[in-house]
C-alpha cells in the first residue's frame, strides 16, 4: 500500500481495498479525520469531535475530480423566470427557445471547467426532471435534456454530475402544488405523503436508483444535504455497489461516505475573495467551493451585473487551497446565459489562457503539498500559492492584492532556496534577493488587474529544515490515538490533537544543540480562519492566539525567547522566528482563537506538523 508524505504529490493509483465499507469499492490510502467527516460535523449539539483513533475512509478516489479546478452549477428548472406551473409546458418553451447541450459545454470550456452540475431537481425550481422517468411524483420531460447533456460533454471530455435537493418544504411556496403523492401512492401501492421528509426521501429515492441505471456515463450525484430516509435505507452504500464510477458530494456537511465537501457562497473574510478562509476541510479531503457570479443561483429575468474581481479572485484563492471552483452561472429556458454573463465567460477564456499554467496541473502551497507561505504579504499586499503536480521545484505566487508600494513583493520562503523568477504572463525576468527566510521580487512595473503571476524556479530542497525523524515531539496532554509524535512523523495525514486542553505545551527534542532559525507550524485545517455562523452553524478558528517559547541545551536550564505573542489565525503555514541556539524548544499555547460560546472549536487544538529550520537560504537573481 503506498501512502501519501508531506511533500509527495498524489498519484491516481494511489488506493486501498474498501474494506470500511463492505462493498470492495476501492479507497484512498489517507483518511480525512472522523472529527471533520462524520455525521456529527453537523448534526452534533456538543460539536466537532475527534474520536478515539483515526478511522478508515468510506470515500473513494476519482483522479478526474481531483485534478479539476473549475465546473460550471447550472440552476434551470420549471421556475426559471418566467415561471411555468408543469412540465410539459416548461419542455415546450425550451424546445421552442432553441435550447442546445453544446452551449453549455461551449461555455463551461471558457471558464477551464472539467464537469457541470445540472440543477433541475430543486426545491425552488418546481422539483422538475429534465429527463424522462417512469416514476410519478414531480414533472418530468419527454425530452432527455440531462442525456443530451451528458453525450455533449462526453464529446469534449467533461463529466456530468446530477443535483438531488433532499427538501420538500417548498413544494407549494408559489402557490402550485409541484408535488403528485397520489401519483406516487398508486406507483408504490401503498399511501405515501411526499410533503413529509420521509416521504419525499423514499420518492427521491427511487429518483436515485433510476437516474443511476438510465445513465451509464453520469458521473454522480451532487446531493444538497441528507435526508433521513436515504441514510436508513443505505441508499450511498446502493449507489456504491451498483455505480462504483459514480462520485458522490454533499453540501455544508461533511458525511464520510461522500467524495467530496462543497462549501456554498462564503462571504465575510478579509480580504473578501478569500474562500478558503471560511472552509473547514483539511487536505486531503477533496473540498469544493460553489458560488453565484451575479444575482441569484439561477435566472430570475434580470441581466444582473457580475463582479469579475471577486468571482476571478476566488477561484485563485481556492486553486491556492486545492479547493474546487463550482461557478453558479443561472441560464435562460433557452440555456443561454445573459448578455453580462456571456461578456464574463468570454473574457476569463482569454484571461485564463494567459495563466492557466499556474493553474492546471497545482495544488495548493503552504500546505502538505510544501510550497511559500501564502496569506498577506507586505504593504497590504495578499498572495496565494501553488506548487506544480508534475515539478515540486516549481511553485507560482498569485498576487491578488497588489502592495500599496507598487514596486516589489515580500513572501516567506518556507526554506526554498530560489533560482529564478519571472513574471509568467511576460516572461520577464525579475530581479530577487532572498534572505533571513524572505524571498523579495523587486522592480515590479506590470500588474494584472486580478492576479499577477510569478513564476518561481526553487532547487527543490529545503536543506535547512531539519528532518522529522531526527525530532523528537512530546506534549502535557495529548489524545489517545493522535499522540505528539504525528507532529514530526513527516505524514500530513495525520496529527496532534491536544485533547481540549490549553494551556498546553509542545517540547521538541533536536537531538543536539542546534542553530533554531525558526518554526514552521501547520494547524490541522478544520476550522475557518474567524468566528462565524454558516447555516445556523457557529464556527471559529481552532488555532494557536497566545503563546510562548522557551530554549534549553540541557533539558534543565530554560531561556525565554518570546514571552508572549500572538500568532495570526490563518490558513497554512505559520512561522515563529526564534533566531537561536538550542537542543530543546517549548512552545507554551496560553490560548487558541475559539471564544468559549462555540463549544464546537473551543480549546480544540489540532496541528498536523511542527517544522524545524535551522537556517535560511540565500540567493539573488
Amino acid at each position: 500500500m503506498s501512502t501519501i508524505g508531506r511533500r509527495g504529490f498524489l498519484a491516481a493509483s494511489i488506493t486501498v481495498a474498501g474494506a470500511a465499507t463492505g462493498l470492495g469499492a476501492a479507497a484512498p490510502a489517507f483518511a480525512a479525520p472522523a472529527s471533520v467527516t462524520g455525521p456529527s460535523a453537523a448534526r452534533s449539539s456538543t460539536g466537532l469531535t475527534a474520536p478515539a483513533a483515526p478511522t478508515p475512509p468510506l470515500y473513494r478516489e476519482h483522479p478526474w475530480l481531483r485534478t479539476a479546478r473549475t465546473g460550471l452549477f447550472l440552476h434551470w428548472g420549471m421556475f426559471t423566470a418566467p415561471a411555468f406551473t408543469d412540465a410539459a409546458a416548461w419542455e415546450a418553451e425550451v424546445t421552442g427557445s432553441g435550447w442546445t447541450a453544446e452551449y453549455w459545454v461551449r461555455e463551461a470550456l471558457k471558464l477551464k471547467a472539467s464537469y457541470l452540475v445540472l440543477v433541475t431537481f430543486h426545491s425552488r425550481l418546481g422539483y422538475a426532471r429534465a429527463w424522462p422517468s417512469q416514476i410519478p411524483g414531480s414533472g418530468s420531460t419527454r425530452r432527455d435534456f440531462l442525456g443530451e447533456l451528458i453525450a455533449a460533454a462526453k464529446k469534449r471530455g467533461l463529466k456530468v454530475i446530477c443535483y438531488v435537493t433532499d427538501d420538500p418544504q417548498w413544494h407549494d411556496a408559489t402557490g402550485t402544488e409541484c408535488l403528485d403523492s397520489a401519483a406516487y401512492s398508486a406507483y408504490k401501492g401503498k399511501a405515501v405523503d411526499l410533503t413529509t421528509r420521509e416521504g419525499f426521501g423514499e420518492y427521491s429515492y427511487d429518483v436515485f436508483v433510476e437516474l443511476m441505471r438510465n445513465y451509464p456515463e453520469l458521473a454522480g450525484f451532487w446531493i444538497d444535504n441528507d435526508n433521513e430516509y436515504w441514510e436508513r435505507n443505505k441508499l450511498y452504500e446502493r449507489i456504491r455497489t451498483e455505480r462504483p464510477d459514480m462520485t458522490l458530494s454533499n453540501n455544508n456537511e461533511d458525511t464520510p461516505i461522500m467524495d467530496m465537501v462543497s462549501h456554498e457562497q462564503k462571504k465575510g473574510m478579509l480580504p473578501d475573495y478569500d474562500y478558503s478562509a471560511a472552509t473547514w476541510t483539511p487536505l486531503p479531503r477533496l473540498a469544493e467551493g460553489c458560488f453565484t457570479v451575479g444575482g441569484n443561483w439561477w435566472y430570475e429575468g434580470k441581466n444582473n451585473t457580475v463582479d469579475y474581481p471577486l468571482t476571478i479572485r476566488r477561484v485563485i484563492s481556492n486553486v491556492g487551497a486545492s479547493i474546487r471552483s463550482l461557478i453558479a452561472e443561472g441560464a435562460q429556458h433557452s440555456g443561454r446565459f445573459t448578455p453580462n454573463i456571456e461578456a464574463f465567460n468570454n473574457y476569463v477564456a482569454d484571461w485564463f489562457d494567459g495563466m492557466w499554467e499556474s493553474v492546471d496541473g497545482t495544488e495548493g502551497g503552504g500546505y502538505m503539498y510544501g510550497g511559500l507561505q501564502p496569506g498577506w504579504l507586505n504593504d497590504g499586499a495578499f498572495a496565494a500559492v501553488t506548487v506544480a503536480r508534475h515539478d515540486p521545484r516549481l511553485q507560482y505566487l498569485h498576487v491578488t492584492t497588489r502592495p500599496t508600494s507598487d514596486t516589489f513583493v515580500r513572501v516567506r520562503d518556507n526554506g526554498y532556496r530560489i533560482t529564478r523568477v519571472e513574471d509568467l504572463r511576460t516572461g520577464r525576468r525579475m530581479p530577487f534577493v532572498q534572505e533571513n527566510g524572505t524571498l523579495t521580487i523587486r522592480s515590479v512595473s506590470t500588474w494584472d488587474d486580478y492576479d499577477t503571476v510569478f513564476r518561481i524556479r526553487t532547487t527543490g530542497d529545503r536543506a535547512f529544515v531539519l528532518p522529522g525523524h531526527r525530532v523528537r515531539a512530546t506534549a502535557t496532554s495529548s489524545k489517545a490515538g493522535f499522540p505528539a509524535s504525528n507532529l514530526v512523523d513527516g505524514d500530513f495525514t495525520t496529527y496532534w490533537d491536544a485533547d481540549d486542553t490549553i494551556p498546553v505545551s509542545i517540547t521538541l527534542d533536536l537531538g543536539e544543540v542546534r542553530n533554531v532559525a525558526c518554526l514552521g507550524v501547520n494547524h490541522h485545517e478544520w476550522s475557518p480562519t474567524q468566528n462565524r455562523e454558516t447555516f445556523g452553524r457557529k464556527e471559529d478558528s481552532a488555532r494557536i492566539k497566545e503563546y510562548g517559547v522557551q530554549v534549553s541545551r540541557d533539558g534543565r536550564n530554560w531561556s525565554t525567547v518570546i514571552a508572549s505573542a500572538e500568532l495570526e489565525s490563518a490558513k497554512a503555514v505559520r512561522f515563529i522566528d526564534l533566531g537561536t541556539r538550542a537542543r530543546y524548544v517549548r512552545i507554551d499555547v496560553a490560548s487558541t482563537w475559539a471564544l468559549e460560546s462555540v463549544p464546537a472549536y473551543y480549546r480544540k487544538l489540532l496541528i498536523d506538523s511542527i517544522e524545524v529550520t535551522t537556517g535560511h537560504p540565500r540567493s539573488r537573481g
